[in-house]
C-alpha cells in the first residue's frame, strides 16, 4: 500500500521539478539566427538626424517590435521625427538615451523661419507615457486681448502669425490668481512649457520642452549583447538575443555556430550525455524533496522574484484582508475561459463571471505591461478599505506570475459614459432624463465625500471620468478604478508627488504645473466637475465635431449662457424642473473647475450645494484656460483643453 501511495506522489514531484529546471534553461537552435535580433540591429532616422532606437522606432521604417507601444514615430516633410502625444503632433528635437528624456515641441512652432506666435487649441500635457521633466519654465499664452490688458502688459505682447493688428500676450511664471484675471480679460488662454526661457519667444517655444518616457529600461539588454524590443502577444519587454529571443538579458548564453559534420556529432553526442546525467541528477534531487508537496517546491523555485516578494509582504501587511485573493485557474473557470467580454481599455478587459455561490462579477484582467506590481496592490489596499453604497465593492483579485485579475461586484449598467454622450445614445431608451443625471451627479459626490472625508485616512482618486463610474440596476452611480488613487493623512491638505497622473480632459492644473497651487482633494474636485458638464452637455467638453467654433469648448460656451440668463440649448429640457436641475449642474461645475485650487469648493460643499436650492448659487468667475482658439479645429490634433 506504501509504495502505491507513494509512487503517484513521487512522479508527481519529479514532474515540478523537471518542468521547472526546462523551464530555466535556455532554449537554443543549432546556427539559427532570430530573425528579430536582425530586424533591430540597425537604428533607423529621419533623413540625416539622430538615430532612433528603442524604445522609439519609426512606423514605417523599422518592425513595430523593435520599441514599445505608443512609442511610435514619424517622419515630416523636413525629415524630422515626430510623435503623436494625447492627440497632438509633436516634434522631437533630441532624444537622451542614457536619461531616458526627449525634447519635443509642439509642431505648430516648428516653423524655423517664423518670428510670429501661431494659434494653439491645447496645452501641452504629457499624456501616460511621459512626464514632464522638472525645472521647466511655463508661459502662458493669451490671445485677442481687451485693450486694457494691452495697457497693463504693453511689454509682453508679441506678433500673432493672424495679422499685424493682432498680438499675444506672454506671461512666464506669474501668481496664478494674476493669471486667472488676465485670463477674463482675453478671448482664450493656452499654457506651453519651455525647456529655457530666452531670447525670442517664438524661439522658446520652437525649441519647446523636456519629457521623461515611462518604458522598460534597455540598458542590461544592450549591455549583454542583446537588442531591445516588445512582445505584442505577451505584452511585455523582450531582450532579442543574437541566437533566440530571451528575457531580459543575453547574458551567460552561449551562441552555437554551424560546425563542420564530424564536430556537430561530438557536439550532439555531448548534449545528449549532459542531458542524461541532468535526467539522473533530477531523479536524485526528487528523492531528497519527495516528502515536500509541490506547491512547496514551486514557493522555493519562486520566492526569489522581487514581484513574488512584493506580492507577499503586501499580503502579509494586510492581512486579515476581506477579499479573497483568486488563482488564474478560478478566474479562468469563472468567466468560462474568458467567453463573455463585456469592455475593452488600454489596462486590458473586462469579462463577465459568476463565482460559486451564483453571485456575478466583473473581472478586469490586466495586460502585464499595464503599470507596475505596486500600482496593482495599491488598487487592492485602498479599495479593500472601502464601504460605501457609490463606492464599488472589489470581491476579489488574482496575482499569480504574470497573471493579475480584478474581481468585483457586476455592475448590469456598465460605465456611465455609455449614456450621456450623443454618439452613444442611438438607442431611445439609454437616453438617461436629467432627475436620473442630478442623482447619479449627487452619487458620485457622495462616493468623493466619503474618500475624502469618510475613510480614517484621506484617498484621493486622481481619474474621475464617467469611464470609472459605474452603473447598477437602478443607475446607482459608483466609483471604480483605483490604479492611480494615493493615500494621504487627513489633517494634510496638500500633498507631494511626482509626475502628472490622471486623463486628459479632467486632469486638474496643479497637478502637471505646480504654479497653480499645490495638489490637494480640489484636484478630485476639478476633475468632478469637468465629468458633470459632460454630463450636461452630452458631449466631451472639446467637441471637433460641431461646426461653430465658439461652440466647441462647452464650458467656455455654456458659462457665457448662464452669464447672460440666455436659454440653455441642451437636450432633453421638457420642463422648468429639468431646467432648474440642469442650471444646478452647471453653475456647481464652473465652481468646480476654478483654477486656483482655493478657489473651488470642497466636495461636501458640493454635495450641500447641489442638494440646496437654486437661488441661493451664485454664478462664479470665468473659468481659466477655457476657450478654443478662432481658427477652424483640425479633428487630429484637438485634445481636451483645461
Amino acid at each position: 500500500m506504501r509504495q502505491i501511495n507513494f509512487m503517484p506522489s513521487f512522479f508527481s514531484h519529479c514532474y515540478h521539478i523537471i518542468i521547472i529546471f526546462f523551464s530555466l534553461v535556455p532554449k537554443k537552435s543549432l546556427g539559427a539566427v532570430d530573425p528579430y535580433f536582425q530586424a533591430c540591429s540597425v537604428p533607423k532616422t529621419c533623413g540625416d538626424g539622430q538615430a532612433i532606437r528603442f524604445p522609439f522606432y519609426i512606423q514605417d521604417k523599422q518592425n513595430y517590435s523593435c520599441g514599445y507601444p505608443g512609442f511610435n514615430l514619424s517622419c515630416n516633410n523636413n525629415g524630422h521625427p515626430t510623435i503623436l502625444i494625447s492627440n497632438i503632433n509633436y516634434t522631437i528635437h533630441e532624444i537622451f538615451y542614457q536619461n531616458e528624456t526627449v525634447r519635443v515641441s509642439n509642431s505648430a512652432f516648428s516653423n524655423p523661419n517664423s518670428s510670429c506666435i501661431p494659434s494653439i487649441n491645447s496645452i501641452s500635457l504629457p499624456g501616460s507615457r511621459f512626464d514632464l521633466a522638472p525645472n521647466q519654465t511655463n508661459l502662458f499664452l493669451f490671445y485677442n486681448c481687451n485693450s486694457s490688458v494691452h495697457e497693463s502688459w504693453p511689454s509682453e505682447f508679441y506678433p500673432s502669425c493672424y495679422g499685424e493688428n493682432d498680438a499675444v500676450l506672454v506671461l512666464s511664471g506669474q501668481d496664478p490668481k494674476l493669471i486667472s484675471n488676465v485670463s477674463m480679460e482675453c478671448k482664450y488662454s493656452v499654457l506651453a512649457p519651455v525647456e529655457a526661457y530666452g531670447g525670442g519667444i517664438a524661439e522658446s517655444l520652437r525649441n519647446g520642452f523636456v519629457l521623461k518616457w515611462k518604458a522598460s529600461n534597455c540598458s542590461i539588454c544592450e549591455d549583454s549583447g542583446g537588442n531591445c524590443g516588445f512582445d505584442d502577444i505577451m505584452y511585455h519587454f523582450k531582450c532579442f538575443c543574437p541566437d533566440r529571443p530571451y528575457a531580459w538579458s543575453c547574458t551567460n548564453t552561449t551562441r552555437l555556430e554551424y560546425l563542420p559534420g564530424n564536430n556537430k556529432r561530438v557536439l550532439v553526442i555531448a548534449l545528449v550525455t549532459s542531458f542524461a546525467g541532468i535526467g539522473v541528477l533530477v531523479v536524485i534531487i526528487c528523492y531528497f524533496f519527495g516528502k515536500l508537496s509541490s506547491k512547496k517546491i514551486i514557493y522555493f523555485w519562486k520566492k526569489g522574484t522581487l514581484t513574488y516578494q512584493s506580492v507577499e509582504a503586501f499580503l502579509r501587511k494586510n492581512e486579515p484582508l476581506a477579499i479573497r485573493r483568486y488563482s488564474y485557474s478560478n478566474i479562468k473557470k469563472m468567466t468560462n475561459s474568458f467567453k463573455d467580454k463585456l469592455g475593452q481599455g488600454g489596462y486590458g478587459g473586462v469579462y463577465k463571471g459568476k463565482l460559486q455561490d451564483g453571485c456575478f462579477v466583473a473581472v478586469k484582467v490586466l495586460k502585464e505591461s499595464k503599470g507596475n506590481v505596486e500600482e496593482f496592490l495599491n488598487e487592492v489596499a485602498i479599495i479593500s478599505r472601502t464601504s460605501h453604497v457609490n463606492i464599488v465593492t472589489l470581491m476579489g483579485f488574482c496575482f499569480e506570475e504574470s497573471n493579475r485579475a480584478l474581481i468585483y461586484e457586476f455592475m448590469p449598467n456598465g460605465s456611465l459614459e455609455k449614456f450621456i454622450y450623443k454618439e452613444n445614445t442611438s438607442i431611445a431608451d439609454r437616453q438617461l432624463g436629467w432627475e436620473t443625471l442630478y442623482k447619479i451627479a449627487v452619487g458620485i459626490a457622495q462616493g468623493l465625500e466619503y474618500l475624502h472625508r469618510g475613510c480614517n485616512t484621506r484617498i484621493l482618486h486622481f481619474d474621475i471620468k464617467p469611464h470609472n463610474i459605474l452603473l447598477d440596476e437602478n443607475f446607482c452611480p459608483k466609483i471604480s478604478d483605483f490604479g492611480l488613487a494615493r493615500i494621504c493623512p487627513r489633517d494634510e491638505s496638500v500633498i507631494s508627488m511626482l509626475g502628472a497622473r490622471g486623463t486628459v480632459g479632467y486632469i486638474a492644473p496643479e497637478v502637471f504645473c505646480r504654479n497653480f497651487g499645490g495638489v490637494s482633494h480640489k484636484s478630485d474636485v476639478y476633475s468632478y466637475g469637468m465629468m458633470v458638464l459632460e454630463m450636461v452637455g452630452g458631449r466631451k467638453n472639446f467637441d471637433v465635431s460641431v461646426d461653430c467654433v465658439n461652440e466647441i469648448y462647452f464650458p467656455y460656451w455654456i458659462y457665457k449662457r448662464i452669464e447672460l440668463d440666455e436659454e440653455l440649448g441642451l437636450q432633453g429640457l421638457i420642463s422648468k424642473e429639468d431646467e432648474e436641475i440642469a442650471k444646478k449642474m452647471i453653475i456647481v461645475s464652473l465652481w468646480c473647475i476654478q483654477t486656483d485650487p482655493s478657489s473651488r469648493p470642497s466636495i461636501s460643499k458640493v454635495v450641500d450645494m447641489l442638494e440646496g436650492s437654486l437661488s441661493s448659487l451664485q454664478i462664479s468667475p470665468k473659468p481659466f484656460l477655457s476657450s478654443p482658439p478662432r481658427t477652424t479645429v483640425d479633428s487630429s490634433t484637438a485634445t481636451m483643453s483645461l
